[in-house]
């Protein structure tokens, strides 16, 4: 993270640009970087119109329904193809109006909102599971270590986890990274990013797994993953609880936000993008990004109906192909790449110094070594373990 917001501060450029600035031989590697926002964004916007169709489930009061027959509501909802692209359509539409308002009358005045709310719901919700019959057994059950089941899978998947709950190896924080001011403290800002991306994610796991393990009376099996957990149990689960009916609007409201603010960075790193290289401008590359998302993401949605025997490479359908080839083979390749050209091509100091410009680089040493030998061979791990599932 600290690379990526330095290469974006330091270029001023987006995705493309930064990279091809730093290294003419490495331009290919910005085209690639900025390919998984543009794969990410269309299917995320599917998801994004799932989570605002299960609102309206709730304001409806037809709570009852999605909660019944053991998750058949959601696979009935995503097997048609109209109800499916309407809400799609919105939630692309309302991403794309904020980023069509510019970084600080839409992205910035946005996001002062929502984060801050987003918190509140967060605890909110988190304190208010634990107050279900047998959900501190499940409390206990979330933060107990249990090292029988620990392993080199969970190493793995808790590193591929990050990339996309920080958003790196796709161009984003490198895009954010081009609009910080130079007086701004660059680690101080990376440190903030990581107690509040962890904290959040710790909360989520409170508001979700005690409350699905009571559900569940005891059985972790039942704490699945996936659309399964979030549209399938957790209706079952809010159905179960008194009030659920208002706790589950407020915790689809809560996932709403979350996922706007993503859906937000993954639009606007496109759309730098394509402002850079054509010399548009913003609204005319907002218009050229909601018709690649539309069409892009109109092929997930058919995943899932007309084109639902469709299962490329073997995958159960065309949202979680995207989804594997942006996550497990895009990304991995980027960072790597980016490891190298940093660590061994222009040397870790072409960071250090833009991080020292106002401040001390306090890991500095750490850095250095994460950059040259742990980070890359992590790379290689998650890549491997991806393709060829040695590790689970």
């Amino acid at each position: 993270m600290i690379t990526e917001i330095a290469i974006g501060r330091k270029t001023g450029k987006s995705v493309i640009g930064a990279y091809s600035s730093i290294n003419k031989k490495f331009a290919p590697l910005g085209w690639l970087a900025a390919a998984v926002p543009a794969i990410i964004f269309p299917y995320y916007c599917v998801i994004g119109g799932w989570v605002m169709k299960y609102i309206t489930v709730y304001v409806t009061g037809s709570s009852a329904d999605a909660a019944a027959d053991k998750g058949a509501y959601f696979g009935q909802f995503i097997g048609k193809t109209a109800q499916p692209m309407l809400f799609f359509a919105i939630f692309l539409i309302l991403t794309a109006v904020i980023v069509m308002l510019g970084v600080e009358k839409g992205i910035e005045k946005v996001s002062k909102i929502m984060m801050p709310v987003l918190v509140l719901i967060s605890l909110f919700v988190a304190i208010y599971s634990l107050t279900i019959p047998g959900a501190l057994d499940g409390f206990i059950y979330y933060i107990k270590p249990n090292f029988e089941n620990f392993g080199i899978e969970t190493v793995v998947a808790a590193m591929g986890q990050l990339f996309y709950s920080m958003s790196l190896a796709m161009g984003i924080m490198i895009t954010y990274g081009s609009y910080m001011r130079k007086e701004d403290n660059l680690e101080g800002s990376v440190r903030q990013i990581e107690i509040f991306d962890t904290a959040i994610a710790f909360l989520s796991g409170m508001m979700i797994v005690p409350a699905v393990y009571a559900f569940a009376g005891g059985d972790p099996t039942q704490i699945n993953a996936g659309p399964g957990l979030m549209f399938e149990t957790l209706p079952q689960v809010f159905a179960s609880m008194k009030g659920g009916t208002i706790i589950g609007l407020v915790f689809f409201i809560l996932v709403f936000l979350a996922a706007l603010t993503s859906s937000i960075s993954l639009m606007e790193t496109i759309v730098s993008v394509i402002m850079e290289k054509f010399n548009m401008k913003r609204i005319p590359a907002c218009i050229a990004v909601i018709a690649f998302a539309f069409l892009l993401g109109t092929v997930s949605v058919l995943g899932f109906s007309e084109w639902k025997n469709i299962q490329p490479f073997g995958k159960s359908d065309i949202l979680t192909f995207f989804d594997f080839l942006s996550n497990n083979i895009m990304m991995p390749i980027v960072a790597l790449a980016t490891c190298i050209l940093i660590g061994y091509v222009v040397k870790t100091k072409y960071v250090e110094d833009e991080v020292q410009l106002n401040s001390e680089f306090k890991s500095q040493k750490m850095y250095r070594v994460m950059i040259k030998y742990i980070a890359p061979v992590c790379m290689v791990i998650i890549f491997l373990s991806s393709v060829f599932g040695f590790a689970g």
